[in-house]
């Protein structure tokens, strides 16, 4: 777990514009998502992007190009309608998470992330959570993560909840 860092936005970018020249028409937006696209959010320093296609069947098409620059397609990945990409190995360092445009996933993803940045004590309570399950579960993500579902699935509800009535 690491200190939130300026960086990641500009990290960020720099591998849109890669995804861009990949995706060419078939993207409509690209969307810096997860725990580094949240100012002041201590977060393993994993990019997480959700870019938005047209077609998530066609994205099947570009799997050699992405292995070109560095990552491994995932397929599905556990979520149905999902396309996932995994870039550094063991010492991962991005991560792409594509969905069809009209997703439900895109506004939980969006909500998610929009209302950690405007809630602070929410954003704070999250981070604790986080960190006391790396340093408990340093080499287990499943358990890290099965750890942090129940506070993520209320987190979203309210944040849901807010970002329909924004």
């Amino acid at each position: 777990m690491c200190p939130y860092n300026e960086k990641w936005a500009t990290m960020f970018l720099n591998e849109a514009k890669k995804l861009h020249e990949i995706f060419t028409t078939e993207i409509i937006e690209i969307y810096h998502i997860g725990s580094t696209s949240v100012p002041r959010l201590k977060a393993k320093p994993i990019i997480d992007i959700m870019p938005v296609v047209k077609n998530v069947s066609a994205v099947d098409n570009f799997n050699e190009q992405m292995k070109a620059i560095g990552y491994v397609p995932k397929g599905e990945n556990g979520i149905a309608g999902r396309r996932f990409f995994q870039k550094g190995g063991d010492n991962r360092s991005h991560h792409v998470h594509v969905f069809q445009n009209g997703s439900q996933e895109i506004v939980r993803h969006l909500a998610f992330r929009d209302y950690l940045r405007v809630h602070p004590v929410e954003r704070e309570n999250y981070a604790e959570l986080k960190e006391k399950l790396a340093a408990q579960f340093p080499y287990n993500m499943e358990a890290y993560i099965q750890g942090k579902n129940d506070l993520v699935k209320e987190i979203e509800e309210r944040a849901l909840g807010w970002y329909s009535g924004k």
